[in-house]
C-alpha cells in the first residue's frame, strides 16, 4: 500500500488528497451509536433499491439534462450469457468502464458521467438484474457479473479500460481484475467489501440486510420481490475473496471509503494493505456515498489518479 496513508509524498491530488488521508485516518473517535444511527439509515436505502434518489438531486439536474440510464440516443442492450445486458456510452478517449453498487443503476454516476466523459469514453452499464439489464434465473454472483463486462468489453473491442466502481461494483471491479488482468488498467473502487459478515460491514447494517431478507420471504413472490430478495441474498452471502487473490492484482488501485462508511474502515485498510499496487482515501466526514457526498472532490482525485504516470508516487 502507497504511502497515501501516512502523507509521506504527494498523492494524485497533491496536498487536497494528502491532507484527506491524515485527518481522515484518525476521525475513528467519532460516537459510536451516532455512527451506527446514520449508516443504518443508509443501509435502508441502499437494499430498497432506492440510488436512484440520490442520482436525481437538484445539484445534479443542474448538472445535466442527459437521463442517465434512460438515453435513448446512446444506450444499447447485448444479450449474452442468458441475460439482457444493458449499457450506454459517453466522450471519446480511454475506456472507462463505470460499475454501480447493489439495486442501482447508471445514473448513480449522474455526477462522474458529464465529468469523465470530456477526457474518457465512459462505458456505463446495469449490472445484470439491475437497472434495465434483465435476468430471469435465481442464481446471482459476483463471479457472474465480473465476467459478464469481460464480455462486454470484447463486444465492444476494448483490451483493456480503466474502472470505476461503487459498493458492489468496487467488488466487481477487484474480480475483474483478479479473473480477467489483462482487462484493468486501474480501478478505483469505494465502498467494497471482500466478505460478508459484521468484521466488514457494519454489524447493525448486516443484521438489518438479514432481517430484510426474511420478512421479504413472507411477502407474496412476484418477480420483483424475488429478484429483490436475490440482489439482498448476493449481499449476505457473497462475496469470499481472500487475501492471496487480493495479491495477485496487477493494476494500480486507488481504495476509498468513507470515515462514516457502513463498511468499516479497518476492513477497507486491510484491502489496501493487501493489493500490491494500492493507495488508499478515507473521505472525513463521508458515509458510503463517497462519490456523491463529495462529488467534485472524489471526481477530482479520481481524475487525478487515473492520468498519474506509473512510479509518479
Amino acid at each position: 500500500m502507497k504511502s497515501l496513508i501516512n502523507n509521506q509524498k504527494n498523492g494524485p491530488d497533491g496536498d487536497c488528497l494528502n491532507e484527506s488521508i491524515k485527518t481522515s485516518y484518525h476521525s475513528s473517535s467519532l460516537n459510536l451509536l451516532d455512527m451506527l444511527l446514520k449508516i443504518y439509515l443508509l443501509i435502508s436505502i441502499v437494499l430498497l433499491s432506492c440510488f436512484q434518489l440520490f442520482a436525481q438531486d437538484n445539484d445534479g439536474l443542474a448538472e445535466s439534462s442527459t437521463l442517465f440510464g434512460k438515453n435513448n440516443s446512446t444506450g444499447k442492450y447485448l444479450n449474452i450469457r442468458g441475460i439482457s445486458l444493458y449499457y450506454e456510452t459517453y466522450g471519446q478517449g480511454e475506456p472507462l468502464l463505470l460499475i454501480h453498487g447493489n439495486g442501482g443503476s447508471i445514473d448513480n454516476f449522474q455526477h462522474q458521467i458529464p465529468f469523465f466523459s470530456a477526457n474518457y469514453r465512459v462505458i456505463a452499464v446495469d449490472s445484470r438484474a439491475q437497472g434495465k439489464s434483465t435476468d430471469n434465473s435465481d442464481s446471482l454472483s459476483f463471479e457472474m457479473m465480473a465476467d459478464d463486462f469481460s464480455v462486454l468489453l470484447d463486444s465492444l473491442h476494448i483490451d483493456s479500460c480503466y474502472v470505476l466502481g461503487w459498493s458492489d461494483g468496487g467488488i466487481n471491479g477487484l474480480m475483474l481484475a483478479m479473473r480477467h488482468p489483462e482487462k484493468v488498467k486501474k480501478m478505483a473502487i469505494t465502498g467494497a467489501n471482500l466478505w460478508p459478515d459484521s468484521t466488514a460491514v457494519s454489524p447493525v447494517d448486516f443484521k438489518w440486510m438479514a432481517s430484510a431478507y426474511q420478512k421479504l420471504g413472507q411477502q407474496q413472490q412476484t418477480p420483483e420481490i424475488k429478484n429483490t430478495r436475490k440482489l439482498i441474498r448476493l449481499d449476505l452471502t457473497e462475496p469470499h475473496i481472500t487475501r492471496d487473490q487480493l495479491q495477485k492484482i496487477q493494476c494500480p488501485t486507488l481504495v476509498i471509503a468513507g470515515d462514516r462508511d457502513i463498511i468499516l474502515t479497518e476492513h477497507t485498510v486491510y484491502i489496501a494493505r493487501s493489493v500490491p499496487d494500492s493507495y488508499l482515501w478515507i473521505l472525513p466526514g463521508s458515509g458510503h456515498a463517497t462519490l456523491i457526498d463529495f462529488k467534485d472532490q472524489f471526481n477530482k482525485v479520481v481524475g487525478n489518479f487515473f492520468d498519474m504516470l506509473p512510479g509518479s508516487l
